[in-house]
């Protein structure tokens, strides 16, 4: 009886917590078809061009990529990858995008810090000195780092567009506090203000990081059209590249590697039906 009795308790705290439980669930990821995926798929350079802009002009200005250096822009399979420059810290345009940041540096002689042009052997400047100021800056949120952000996170590539352009008014009966803002992708728990029926919280959570996209914000040089749709892909493009830049390098050896082993089978077959083809089995 005791058993039974706590079996039957433990059903009952899973059944009140199910409300609660229900509003850790966000919604699915969207389902997108990226160029990079599959054994065969690679990343558009083109694309990739107009990630790092929107990177730049949007995403930089709360987020670092502390793994990220400039040089890696110019390797091969990278956005800015020039066969004319097989070094990447001679590429003149990764160069000049390096020269534009300016990163924190020691003067040899006074021993102070001094503030100089980025070179391609830096790597991309953090927009905050510490977590403090970062925290200081965003309402006491911080902003993750992206260098790997797309492996990091459950769902990979397609939560982090679904999470850019699934911004929407919270639904009735949800009052969401000063500060945050509503997104039905981002895990979270809403039961605390949710007024409606417990048994249908919506999906979601809340997240301190307002809608960053809008039409036209970032002017791509391509002359592609700069929609939110767009730049959500195109930024993702590039995190994705960022977290693994030998992506297509590894791809490409894995192929030439079941070529070989598919070979080194048939040889093998082969090889044992000569050898025992006169041996009694």
């Amino acid at each position: 009886m005791l058993r039974k009795g706590i079996a039957l308790a433990a059903l009952g705290l899973a059944f009140l917590a199910g409300p609660a439980l229900s509003a850790t669930h966000p919604k699915e990821p969207r389902d997108v078809s990226w160029g990079f995926e599959g054994p065969f798929g690679k990343f558009d350079q083109a694309q990739l061009q107009r990630g790092y802009k929107v990177y730049r002009e949007v995403c930089s200005a709360c987020h670092s990529m502390d793994l990220v250096y400039f040089r890696t822009l110019a390797e091969k399979g990278g956005p800015f990858y020039d066969p004319k420059y097989p070094n990447p810290n001679d590429n003149p345009y990764v160069k000049a995008l390096a020269a534009d940041v300016q990163v924190n540096d020691i003067d040899s002689e006074t021993g102070d810090v001094i503030q100089r042009p980025a070179t391609t052997a830096d790597r991309f400047p953090a927009p905050f000195p510490n977590e403090a100021a970062a925290r200081a800056s965003n309402g006491g949120a911080y902003p993750p780092d992206l260098s790997v952000i797309t492996k990091a996170r459950s769902g990979g590539p397609a939560y982090i567009y679904s999470l850019l352009t699934g911004y929407v008014n919270p639904p009735a009966g949800l009052t969401v506090p000063a500060g945050a803002y509503y997104n039905p992708y981002f895990p979270g728990d809403l039961t605390a203000y949710w007024s409606g029926d417990a048994h249908h919280v919506p999906p979601g959570g809340t997240l301190a990081m307002p809608p960053q996209l809008a039409p036209d914000k970032v002017t791509f040089d391509d002359g592609t059209k700069s929609t939110i749709d767009q730049q959500a892909k195109d930024v993702t493009a590039f995190l994705t590249w960022a977290a693994e830049p030998k992506m297509i390098e590894r791809k490409q050896f894995g192929f030439g590697a079941m070529i070989y082993l598919l070979l080194f089978s048939v040889l093998l077959w082969f090889s044992y039906r000569r050898i025992w083809r006169n041996v009694a089995h």
